[in-house]
């Protein structure tokens, strides 16, 4: 991934930048073609590329912002994708991932804390039977632990349930009769997403599953995405920290303009990529059934040294940067500072020392 990042830089020396999503678009095929090649792999995920071009993305979107003297992130939105990011959200949920491994008592716990949007990983290890059977006894538990609960943050007042299934399920066979369970259980009605129930080269209508389901790793690209909602997909997760804000604006829009919501997943970045993220869930529209943005992020639970990594943050000590109950508080100060991304963190500029 590394090398790929640096066979894009190569492809940018000397040329001029008039908009970052049209350069990135100019590059994009070429260095996955020197991807597939530098991997070994001919059928890499797209997304793999974009991985590796988000820092690239993010240089040029500063350098874009600085040469046109753009000081807010709303100013540096190209007109022709602000329509789908012209909201101001107050509220953004904080969104922690739940593996299988976290215990009920834990989940419990995050509700007690306010934390009332969390991922949960189904599609357990297995044969499908076994999956099937382990996602049900999962399921059963958490609602039994934390389906009694009420937030504020909701217009039906119940706790929204967001299960990531990572392609798990091979047919549809298998998950219909896993939401009939959750029907059964008294489950079904909090079940606001589904993300990624079946494996990306499944490409079959979904249209019919009483469910939201959601696109992630498989809207690689805005085609992908408009592709996913032909197919009956009705929410497409984001990743302006994993697919380049570049790529994130043109998916955004496609998906803008089908009425299909969006929100914002996290790859366990660093404290200031959350800014980057944060920017895009700040302005989508609100998710069906809510008050408020999403966002995931899930960086304190995997980093060790994530408490010494917020110092990095150019704000580390900024209210609209740390979660309450559950919740980022966006105020007037983050949409002026754009949460600090225009900002230098001395702690990383000392890596570069003089250049």
């Amino acid at each position: 991934m590394f090398a790929v990042t640096n066979f894009a830089l190569s492809l940018l020396k000397d040329v001029q930048l008039s908009s970052p999503v049209k350069l990135m678009d100019e590059i994009l095929d070429e260095v996955y073609n020197y991807a597939r090649k530098t991997t070994g792999n001919p059928n890499l995920r797209k997304t793999f590329v974009l991985n590796a071009l988000v820092g690239v993305d993010n240089a040029l979107w500063i350098l874009y912002a600085r040469e046109n003297g753009f000081g807010t992130f709303d100013e540096m939105i190209p007109a022709e994708f602000r329509e789908a990011l012209s909201h101001r959200h107050k509220k953004v949920a904080a969104i922690p991932l739940m593996s299988y491994s976290v215990p009920a008592d834990e989940i419990k716990q995050a509700v007690s804390d306010g934390f009332y949007f969390m991922k949960i990983k189904i599609g357990q290890p297995g044969t499908q039977d076994e999956m099937l059977e382990k996602d049900k006894l999962r399921l059963t538990e958490i609602h039994k632990a934390i389906g009694n609960y009420r937030t504020e943050h909701t217009k039906n007042g119940k706790l929204p349930y967001y299960l990531d299934a990572n392609g798990r399920y091979q047919n549809k066979e298998t998950l219909l009769k896993f939401i009939d369970h959750a029907e059964k259980i008294g489950a079904l009605e909090q079940i606001a997403i589904i993300e990624e129930p079946f494996p990306e080269e499944m490409e079959t209508d979904v249209s019919e599953i009483p469910v939201r389901l959601a696109a992630d790793e498989s809207a690689h690209t805005e085609k992908d995405a408009l592709a996913r909602i032909q197919m009956g997909y009705g929410a497409i997760a984001l990743k302006a920290i994993a697919k380049t804000l570049s790529m994130s604006m043109k998916i955004a829009l496609e998906a803008h303009r089908n009425n299909i919501p969006c929100f914002c997943a996290d790859l366990t970045v660093n404290p200031i990529l959350v800014e980057w993220n944060k920017n895009v869930a700040a302005r989508l529209k609100p998710f069906p059934g809510l008050e408020t943005g999403l966002l995931e992020t899930n960086g304190h639970q995997n980093y060790k040294n994530w408490e010494k990594m917020k110092t990095f943050h150019p704000f580390p000590d900024a209210s609209w940067r740390k979660v309450q109950h559950g919740v980022f508080e966006l105020d007037s100060s983050f949409y002026a500072k754009s949460g600090g991304i225009f900002n230098e963190s001395e702690h990383y500029s000392k890596l570069f020392g003089e250049v």
